[in-house]
């Protein structure tokens, strides 16, 4: 039997991310995604999912009223 680690896929609205590093947390790779998708900062991360080889995480907008 051999093993191998599994691949992570990221994705937000509906978009699939490349996982910078996989040395990374996963809180890690949020403040990396959230230079070019400011909106993942204060996103709710959900996963990991398996899917095949691999783990799927979710970024969902947190939702919430301004004021």
């Amino acid at each position: 039997m051999k093993t191998s680690p599994m691949r992570r896929e990221f994705s937000f609205n509906g978009v699939k991310l490349p996982d910078p590093n996989p040395a990374m947390s996963v809180e890690d790779v949020r403040g990396v995604l959230a230079m070019q998708y400011p909106e993942i900062a204060t996103a709710v991360v959900t996963g990991p999912e398996p899917v095949g080889d691999t783990m799927k995480y979710t970024f969902e907008r947190a939702i919430g009223s301004k004021g």
